[in-house]
Protein backbone atom coordinates (compact mmCIF):
# COMPACT_ATOMS: atom_id res chain seq x y z
CA UNK A 1 0.00 0.00 0.00
CA UNK A 2 1.58 3.38 -1.05
CA UNK A 3 2.54 5.13 2.01
CA UNK A 4 0.41 8.34 2.91
CA UNK A 5 1.66 10.69 5.68
CA UNK A 6 -1.96 12.12 5.72
CA UNK A 7 -3.57 8.93 6.95
CA UNK A 8 -5.41 9.26 10.66
CA UNK A 9 -6.44 6.54 12.66
CA UNK A 10 -9.48 7.20 14.67
CA UNK A 11 -12.29 4.51 15.94
CA UNK A 12 -10.64 1.93 13.38
CA UNK A 13 -11.22 4.16 10.66
CA UNK A 14 -8.31 5.61 8.01
CA UNK A 15 -9.44 9.29 7.32
CA UNK A 16 -7.90 10.71 4.22
CA UNK A 17 -10.24 12.84 1.72
CA UNK A 18 -13.51 14.93 3.82
CA UNK A 19 -12.68 16.93 6.31
CA UNK A 20 -14.52 17.84 9.75
CA UNK A 21 -13.72 21.49 10.66
CA UNK A 22 -12.65 22.48 14.82
CA UNK A 23 -11.93 25.46 16.58
CA UNK A 24 -10.06 25.05 20.08
CA UNK A 25 -10.53 21.66 21.34
CA UNK A 26 -11.64 18.77 20.09
CA UNK A 27 -14.90 17.69 22.03
CA UNK A 28 -17.08 14.44 21.75
CA UNK A 29 -19.17 15.89 18.90
CA UNK A 30 -16.25 16.06 17.13
CA UNK A 31 -14.82 12.94 17.49
CA UNK A 32 -18.06 11.04 17.00
CA UNK A 33 -18.62 12.94 13.97
CA UNK A 34 -15.18 12.21 12.42
CA UNK A 35 -16.04 8.48 13.12
CA UNK A 36 -19.35 8.36 11.70
CA UNK A 37 -17.83 10.21 8.46
CA UNK A 38 -15.36 7.70 7.26
CA UNK A 39 -12.55 9.39 5.71
CA UNK A 40 -13.09 12.72 7.41
CA UNK A 41 -10.36 15.18 7.49
CA UNK A 42 -10.02 16.52 10.85
CA UNK A 43 -8.86 20.75 10.17
CA UNK A 44 -7.31 22.50 13.02
CA UNK A 45 -8.96 25.80 12.96
CA UNK A 46 -6.36 26.95 15.86
CA UNK A 47 -8.94 28.71 17.74
CA UNK A 48 -9.39 30.88 14.67
CA UNK A 49 -12.86 32.31 13.30
CA UNK A 50 -14.58 29.75 11.21
CA UNK A 51 -16.55 31.99 8.25
CA UNK A 52 -18.25 31.28 5.00
CA UNK A 53 -16.24 32.00 1.86
CA UNK A 54 -16.30 35.09 0.48
CA UNK A 55 -17.84 35.87 -3.65
CA UNK A 56 -16.94 38.15 -5.82
CA UNK A 57 -19.62 39.28 -7.74
CA UNK A 58 -18.05 41.43 -10.55
CA UNK A 59 -13.86 40.91 -11.37
CA UNK A 60 -12.18 41.32 -14.32
CA UNK A 61 -9.33 38.14 -15.08
CA UNK A 62 -7.48 40.66 -17.52
CA UNK A 63 -6.75 42.92 -15.27
CA UNK A 64 -4.46 40.27 -13.22
CA UNK A 65 -1.05 41.60 -14.47
CA UNK A 66 -1.75 45.17 -13.84
CA UNK A 67 -0.90 45.71 -10.44
CA UNK A 68 2.05 47.64 -10.38
CA UNK A 69 1.84 48.70 -14.38
CA UNK A 70 2.42 52.67 -15.63
CA UNK A 71 1.56 52.94 -19.00
CA UNK A 72 4.36 55.27 -20.61
CA UNK A 73 2.09 58.34 -21.52
CA UNK A 74 -0.64 57.67 -19.76
CA UNK A 75 -2.24 60.66 -17.32
CA UNK A 76 -5.84 60.32 -17.36
CA UNK A 77 -7.98 63.17 -16.86
CA UNK A 78 -11.15 61.42 -17.08
CA UNK A 79 -12.98 57.78 -17.08
CA UNK A 80 -13.32 57.58 -20.85
CA UNK A 81 -8.75 58.30 -20.86
CA UNK A 82 -8.81 55.81 -17.99
CA UNK A 83 -10.30 52.97 -19.93
CA UNK A 84 -8.69 53.41 -22.98
CA UNK A 85 -5.22 54.45 -22.04
CA UNK A 86 -5.12 51.47 -19.60
CA UNK A 87 -7.62 48.70 -19.60
CA UNK A 88 -8.18 48.51 -23.80
CA UNK A 89 -4.46 48.89 -23.78
CA UNK A 90 -3.96 45.84 -21.82
CA UNK A 91 -6.74 43.86 -22.81
CA UNK A 92 -5.51 44.53 -26.34
CA UNK A 93 -2.52 42.68 -25.63
CA UNK A 94 -3.56 39.75 -24.31
CA UNK A 95 -2.74 36.42 -26.08
CA UNK A 96 -3.83 33.12 -24.92
CA UNK A 97 -0.69 32.77 -22.36
CA UNK A 98 -1.83 36.12 -21.19
CA UNK A 99 -5.02 35.04 -20.37
CA UNK A 100 -3.92 32.28 -18.74
CA UNK A 101 -1.52 33.42 -16.61
CA UNK A 102 -4.16 36.36 -14.94
CA UNK A 103 -6.93 33.67 -14.37
CA UNK A 104 -3.89 31.96 -12.66
CA UNK A 105 -2.63 34.71 -10.48
CA UNK A 106 -6.43 35.78 -9.87
CA UNK A 107 -7.44 32.38 -8.67
CA UNK A 108 -4.60 31.86 -6.24
CA UNK A 109 -4.87 35.60 -4.88
CA UNK A 110 -8.37 34.99 -4.76
CA UNK A 111 -7.77 31.80 -2.69
CA UNK A 112 -5.30 33.72 -0.03
CA UNK A 113 -8.05 35.81 0.16
CA UNK A 114 -10.66 33.21 1.23
CA UNK A 115 -12.75 33.81 -2.23
CA UNK A 116 -14.18 30.83 -3.92
CA UNK A 117 -16.47 32.05 -6.14
CA UNK A 118 -16.49 34.84 -8.58
CA UNK A 119 -18.63 36.31 -11.17
CA UNK A 120 -15.76 36.91 -13.80
CA UNK A 121 -15.99 39.62 -16.97
CA UNK A 122 -13.25 39.15 -19.08
CA UNK A 123 -11.56 40.76 -22.13
CA UNK A 124 -8.72 39.85 -24.54
CA UNK A 125 -9.10 41.32 -27.88
CA UNK A 126 -5.68 40.14 -28.37
CA UNK A 127 -6.79 37.10 -28.81
CA UNK A 128 -10.78 35.99 -28.53
CA UNK A 129 -11.76 32.44 -29.45
CA UNK A 130 -11.53 29.96 -26.78
CA UNK A 131 -10.88 32.26 -23.72
CA UNK A 132 -13.36 31.37 -21.34
CA UNK A 133 -12.43 27.76 -21.93
CA UNK A 134 -9.10 28.29 -21.22
CA UNK A 135 -9.85 30.48 -18.11
CA UNK A 136 -12.75 27.59 -17.06
CA UNK A 137 -9.85 25.10 -17.68
CA UNK A 138 -7.64 27.11 -14.44
CA UNK A 139 -10.53 27.58 -12.54
CA UNK A 140 -11.35 23.81 -12.61
CA UNK A 141 -7.79 23.20 -11.90
CA UNK A 142 -7.38 25.96 -8.79
CA UNK A 143 -10.40 24.20 -7.33
CA UNK A 144 -12.81 27.60 -7.31
CA UNK A 145 -16.37 28.19 -8.56
CA UNK A 146 -16.78 30.67 -11.35
CA UNK A 147 -19.53 32.45 -13.39
CA UNK A 148 -17.55 33.60 -16.81
CA UNK A 149 -18.63 35.84 -19.64
CA UNK A 150 -16.71 37.37 -22.40
CA UNK A 151 -16.93 41.59 -22.67
CA UNK A 152 -18.77 42.13 -26.10
CA UNK A 153 -18.09 45.52 -27.40
CA UNK A 154 -18.12 47.30 -30.75
CA UNK A 155 -14.52 49.06 -29.62
CA UNK A 156 -12.40 46.91 -31.64
CA UNK A 157 -14.21 46.80 -34.93
CA UNK A 158 -16.97 44.24 -36.38
CA UNK A 159 -14.76 41.00 -36.27
CA UNK A 160 -13.58 41.66 -33.33
CA UNK A 161 -17.42 42.15 -32.26
CA UNK A 162 -18.65 38.80 -33.89
CA UNK A 163 -16.00 36.97 -32.52
CA UNK A 164 -16.73 37.90 -28.79
CA UNK A 165 -20.04 37.21 -29.06
CA UNK A 166 -19.50 33.34 -30.57
CA UNK A 167 -17.06 32.93 -27.11
CA UNK A 168 -20.03 33.59 -24.72
CA UNK A 169 -22.32 31.98 -27.31
CA UNK A 170 -19.61 28.86 -27.25
CA UNK A 171 -19.07 28.89 -23.89
CA UNK A 172 -22.76 28.56 -22.79
CA UNK A 173 -23.40 25.83 -24.65
CA UNK A 174 -20.32 23.94 -22.94
CA UNK A 175 -22.13 25.13 -19.44
CA UNK A 176 -25.17 23.37 -20.79
CA UNK A 177 -23.66 20.14 -21.98
CA UNK A 178 -21.13 20.02 -18.91
CA UNK A 179 -23.14 20.35 -15.92
CA UNK A 180 -20.47 21.35 -13.52
CA UNK A 181 -21.92 22.66 -10.36
CA UNK A 182 -18.25 24.54 -10.11
CA UNK A 183 -19.08 26.37 -13.52
CA UNK A 184 -21.54 28.75 -15.06
CA UNK A 185 -21.91 30.98 -17.73
CA UNK A 186 -23.40 34.12 -19.07
CA UNK A 187 -23.11 36.88 -21.54
CA UNK A 188 -21.17 39.71 -21.23
CA UNK A 189 -21.49 42.94 -22.89
CA UNK A 190 -19.06 45.87 -21.96
CA UNK A 191 -21.21 48.61 -21.50
CA UNK A 192 -24.05 50.21 -23.59
CA UNK A 193 -21.66 53.71 -25.25
CA UNK A 194 -19.43 50.83 -26.88
CA UNK A 195 -22.63 48.59 -27.38
CA UNK A 196 -24.83 49.67 -31.07
CA UNK A 197 -28.32 48.38 -31.29
CA UNK A 198 -26.92 45.88 -33.73
CA UNK A 199 -24.99 44.37 -31.44
CA UNK A 200 -27.15 44.18 -28.74
CA UNK A 201 -29.36 42.23 -31.05
CA UNK A 202 -26.71 40.12 -32.15
CA UNK A 203 -26.62 39.11 -28.19
CA UNK A 204 -29.73 38.62 -27.69
CA UNK A 205 -29.78 36.27 -30.83
CA UNK A 206 -26.89 34.44 -30.23
CA UNK A 207 -28.07 33.93 -26.70
CA UNK A 208 -31.25 32.84 -27.35
CA UNK A 209 -32.92 33.02 -23.46
CA UNK A 210 -30.23 30.76 -22.25
CA UNK A 211 -28.64 33.20 -19.66
CA UNK A 212 -28.78 36.43 -18.26
CA UNK A 213 -25.86 39.18 -19.05
CA UNK A 214 -23.30 40.93 -16.90
CA UNK A 215 -22.50 44.15 -18.57
CA UNK A 216 -21.02 47.59 -17.02
CA UNK A 217 -24.19 50.58 -16.95
CA UNK A 218 -23.50 54.11 -16.02
CA UNK A 219 -20.21 53.17 -14.43
CA UNK A 220 -19.64 57.26 -16.16
CA UNK A 221 -21.52 60.02 -17.25
CA UNK A 222 -20.29 59.38 -20.83
CA UNK A 223 -22.53 56.13 -20.55
CA UNK A 224 -25.35 58.68 -19.94
CA UNK A 225 -24.66 61.19 -22.47
CA UNK A 226 -23.91 58.40 -25.06
CA UNK A 227 -27.44 56.51 -24.48
CA UNK A 228 -29.27 60.40 -24.17
CA UNK A 229 -27.58 62.08 -27.13
CA UNK A 230 -27.29 58.67 -29.92
CA UNK A 231 -30.46 56.84 -28.33
CA UNK A 232 -32.77 58.98 -26.79
CA UNK A 233 -33.01 57.15 -23.84
CA UNK A 234 -31.63 56.45 -20.84
CA UNK A 235 -28.72 53.53 -20.33
CA UNK A 236 -31.42 51.21 -18.09
CA UNK A 237 -34.14 52.50 -20.29
CA UNK A 238 -31.90 50.63 -23.52
CA UNK A 239 -31.61 47.74 -22.13
CA UNK A 240 -35.13 47.25 -21.24
CA UNK A 241 -35.89 47.99 -25.01
CA UNK A 242 -33.58 45.10 -26.09
CA UNK A 243 -34.83 42.59 -23.45
CA UNK A 244 -31.27 42.39 -21.78
CA UNK A 245 -32.64 43.16 -18.11
CA UNK A 246 -33.85 40.39 -15.49
CA UNK A 247 -33.21 37.95 -12.93
CA UNK A 248 -30.44 36.55 -14.18
CA UNK A 249 -28.62 39.35 -15.49
CA UNK A 250 -26.14 41.28 -13.80
CA UNK A 251 -25.68 45.28 -13.92
CA UNK A 252 -21.95 46.61 -13.25
CA UNK A 253 -21.80 49.67 -10.87
CA UNK A 254 -24.69 51.67 -11.72
CA UNK A 255 -23.73 54.64 -10.67
CA UNK A 256 -25.47 57.29 -12.43
CA UNK A 257 -28.83 55.94 -12.29
CA UNK A 258 -31.99 58.06 -11.98
CA UNK A 259 -35.08 57.02 -9.64
CA UNK A 260 -36.87 55.70 -12.70
CA UNK A 261 -33.89 53.71 -13.83
CA UNK A 262 -33.86 52.19 -10.33
CA UNK A 263 -37.86 51.27 -10.87
CA UNK A 264 -37.09 49.13 -13.90
CA UNK A 265 -34.32 47.40 -12.13
CA UNK A 266 -36.52 46.41 -9.16
CA UNK A 267 -39.39 45.50 -11.57
CA UNK A 268 -37.39 43.50 -13.90
CA UNK A 269 -35.72 41.75 -10.80
CA UNK A 270 -32.33 42.44 -12.24
CA UNK A 271 -29.10 42.24 -10.13
CA UNK A 272 -26.63 45.55 -9.35
CA UNK A 273 -23.24 45.16 -8.15
CA UNK A 274 -21.50 47.70 -6.29
CA UNK A 275 -17.89 48.08 -6.87
CA UNK A 276 -16.80 50.32 -4.11
CA UNK A 277 -12.62 50.63 -4.59
CA UNK A 278 -13.11 51.01 -8.47
CA UNK A 279 -15.20 53.41 -8.76
CA UNK A 280 -13.37 55.74 -5.75
CA UNK A 281 -10.01 55.07 -7.40
CA UNK A 282 -11.27 55.90 -10.60
CA UNK A 283 -12.99 59.30 -9.40
CA UNK A 284 -16.36 58.29 -11.12
CA UNK A 285 -18.91 58.80 -8.61
CA UNK A 286 -20.44 56.73 -5.47
CA UNK A 287 -23.11 53.70 -6.26
CA UNK A 288 -26.56 54.68 -4.27
CA UNK A 289 -26.59 52.40 -2.32
CA UNK A 290 -29.08 53.43 0.04
CA UNK A 291 -31.73 53.99 -2.99
CA UNK A 292 -31.16 50.87 -4.12
CA UNK A 293 -31.26 49.10 -0.95
CA UNK A 294 -34.60 50.57 -0.04
CA UNK A 295 -36.67 49.41 -3.21
CA UNK A 296 -35.35 46.01 -2.36
CA UNK A 297 -33.10 45.32 -5.56
CA UNK A 298 -30.48 42.66 -5.33
CA UNK A 299 -27.47 44.80 -4.77
CA UNK A 300 -24.27 43.14 -4.21
CA UNK A 301 -20.21 43.40 -4.32
CA UNK A 302 -17.56 43.28 -6.14
CA UNK A 303 -14.05 44.28 -6.49
CA UNK A 304 -13.17 45.30 -10.60
CA UNK A 305 -10.29 45.58 -10.69
CA UNK A 306 -6.34 45.26 -8.86
CA UNK A 307 -7.75 43.76 -5.27
CA UNK A 308 -9.39 40.44 -4.51
CA UNK A 309 -9.98 41.24 -0.79
CA UNK A 310 -13.60 41.80 0.16
CA UNK A 311 -13.09 42.76 3.64
CA UNK A 312 -11.29 45.81 2.37
CA UNK A 313 -13.99 46.16 -0.64
CA UNK A 314 -16.96 46.21 2.76
CA UNK A 315 -14.37 48.75 4.31
CA UNK A 316 -14.64 51.28 1.24
CA UNK A 317 -18.31 50.15 0.56
CA UNK A 318 -19.32 51.81 4.32
CA UNK A 319 -16.63 54.91 4.11
CA UNK A 320 -18.15 56.42 0.76
CA UNK A 321 -21.64 55.61 1.67
CA UNK A 322 -21.25 57.37 5.21
CA UNK A 323 -19.47 60.24 2.76
CA UNK A 324 -21.95 60.30 0.28
CA UNK A 325 -24.85 60.22 2.44
CA UNK A 326 -22.99 62.95 4.42
CA UNK A 327 -24.55 60.81 7.99
CA UNK A 328 -22.31 58.78 10.24
CA UNK A 329 -25.32 56.89 11.14
CA UNK A 330 -26.07 54.70 7.47
CA UNK A 331 -24.55 52.31 5.21
CA UNK A 332 -23.54 49.78 8.12
CA UNK A 333 -26.45 47.23 7.19
CA UNK A 334 -26.57 47.80 3.70
CA UNK A 335 -22.91 47.01 3.20
CA UNK A 336 -22.49 43.81 5.55
CA UNK A 337 -25.49 42.48 3.81
CA UNK A 338 -24.44 43.37 0.16
CA UNK A 339 -21.49 40.93 1.04
CA UNK A 340 -22.76 38.41 3.55
CA UNK A 341 -26.31 37.75 2.01
CA UNK A 342 -27.23 39.38 -1.16
CA UNK A 343 -24.08 38.06 -2.46
CA UNK A 344 -24.82 33.99 -2.00
CA UNK A 345 -28.34 35.36 -3.28
CA UNK A 346 -26.37 36.13 -6.66
CA UNK A 347 -24.53 33.07 -6.35
CA UNK A 348 -27.61 30.69 -5.86
CA UNK A 349 -29.21 32.13 -9.43
CA UNK A 350 -26.34 30.63 -10.86
CA UNK A 351 -24.90 27.63 -9.21
CA UNK A 352 -26.83 24.55 -7.55
CA UNK A 353 -25.10 24.66 -3.85
CA UNK A 354 -26.02 26.71 -1.37
CA UNK A 355 -23.28 29.08 -0.74
CA UNK A 356 -22.88 31.60 1.87
CA UNK A 357 -23.55 29.29 5.04
CA UNK A 358 -22.53 27.35 7.35
CA UNK A 359 -25.19 25.06 7.65
CA UNK A 360 -25.88 20.94 6.80
CA UNK A 361 -26.50 20.67 3.17
CA UNK A 362 -24.74 23.69 2.00
CA UNK A 363 -21.69 24.19 -0.08
CA UNK A 364 -18.40 23.21 1.94
CA UNK A 365 -17.12 26.88 1.23
CA UNK A 366 -15.50 28.07 4.44
CA UNK A 367 -12.69 29.91 5.42
CA UNK A 368 -10.69 30.38 8.61
CA UNK A 369 -9.56 33.96 9.77
CA UNK A 370 -6.29 34.38 12.18
CA UNK A 371 -7.93 36.83 13.97
CA UNK A 372 -7.51 37.10 18.09
CA UNK A 373 -9.85 39.81 19.18
CA UNK A 374 -8.61 41.63 22.23
CA UNK A 375 -12.35 43.18 22.80
CA UNK A 376 -15.47 41.24 23.24
CA UNK A 377 -16.35 38.93 20.52
CA UNK A 378 -19.81 37.49 19.52
CA UNK A 379 -22.25 36.89 16.97
CA UNK A 380 -23.57 40.35 18.28
CA UNK A 381 -20.73 42.46 16.89
CA UNK A 382 -18.94 39.89 14.43
CA UNK A 383 -19.66 42.39 11.81
CA UNK A 384 -17.84 45.11 13.37
CA UNK A 385 -14.78 43.09 13.99
CA UNK A 386 -14.91 42.16 10.36
CA UNK A 387 -14.63 46.05 9.07
CA UNK A 388 -12.42 47.37 11.76
CA UNK A 389 -10.49 44.26 12.43
CA UNK A 390 -10.24 41.87 9.44
CA UNK A 391 -8.53 41.65 6.50
CA UNK A 392 -8.33 39.16 3.53
CA UNK A 393 -4.58 38.69 4.31
CA UNK A 394 -5.51 36.99 7.83
CA UNK A 395 -6.99 34.32 5.89
CA UNK A 396 -5.37 30.95 7.11
CA UNK A 397 -7.66 28.09 5.30
CA UNK A 398 -9.60 28.18 2.54
CA UNK A 399 -12.04 25.40 1.44
CA UNK A 400 -13.89 25.23 -1.76
CA UNK A 401 -16.67 22.57 -2.19
CA UNK A 402 -15.41 20.35 0.68
CA UNK A 403 -11.85 20.47 -0.88
CA UNK A 404 -9.10 22.16 1.36
CA UNK A 405 -7.10 24.96 -1.08
CA UNK A 406 -4.99 26.29 1.64
CA UNK A 407 -3.90 25.44 4.90
CA UNK A 408 -2.23 27.81 7.19
CA UNK A 409 -1.38 30.35 4.59
CA UNK A 410 -0.03 27.44 2.26
CA UNK A 411 -1.20 26.58 -0.70
CA UNK A 412 -2.36 22.64 -1.22
CA UNK A 413 -1.52 20.82 -4.24
CA UNK A 414 -0.08 23.75 -5.64
CA UNK A 415 3.33 25.12 -6.60
CA UNK A 416 3.05 28.60 -5.61
CA UNK A 417 6.62 29.79 -6.40
CA UNK A 418 6.65 27.79 -9.86
CA UNK A 419 3.33 29.16 -10.73
CA UNK A 420 4.29 33.15 -9.56
CA UNK A 421 7.44 32.44 -11.68
CA UNK A 422 5.49 31.59 -14.69
CA UNK A 423 3.01 34.95 -14.10
CA UNK A 424 5.75 36.50 -13.86
CA UNK A 425 7.18 35.88 -17.04
CA UNK A 426 3.54 36.49 -18.97
CA UNK A 427 3.62 40.25 -16.92
CA UNK A 428 6.60 41.04 -18.36
CA UNK A 429 5.62 40.13 -22.09
CA UNK A 430 2.80 42.38 -21.60
CA UNK A 431 4.63 45.60 -19.88
CA UNK A 432 6.71 45.00 -22.45
CA UNK A 433 4.83 45.31 -25.41
CA UNK A 434 3.04 48.10 -23.57
CA UNK A 435 5.70 50.03 -23.04
CA UNK A 436 8.53 48.57 -25.84
CA UNK A 437 10.98 47.84 -23.41
CA UNK A 438 12.40 44.91 -21.44
CA UNK A 439 11.83 44.05 -18.26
Amino acid sequence: MENNNDVFMLGGHEFHSRFILGSGKYNSHLIRAAVEYADAEIVDAKGGVIMPAFINAHTHIYSALARGLSIVGNNPTNFYEVLDGTWWAIDRHLMMDGTRASATALYIDSIKQGVTTIFDHHASYGEIPGTLFTISEESRRLGLRSCLCYEVSDRDGEEKCLQAIQENADFITECEQRKDPMLAAMFGGHALFTISDKTFDRMVAANNGRTGYHIHVSEGMNDVYDSLQNYGRRPVQRLQDHGILGPKTILGHCIHVNTAEMEIIKETGTMVVNNPESNMGNAIGICPVIQLYKRGILLGMGTDAYTNDMLESLKVALCSQRSQNCLPNVGWCEVTDMLFKNNAKIGARYFPDQLGVLKAGAAADIIVMDYKPFTPFSDENIDGHMIFGMTGRQCQTTIAAGKVLMRDRELVGIDEEAENAHILEAAKKLWGDLNHRTY
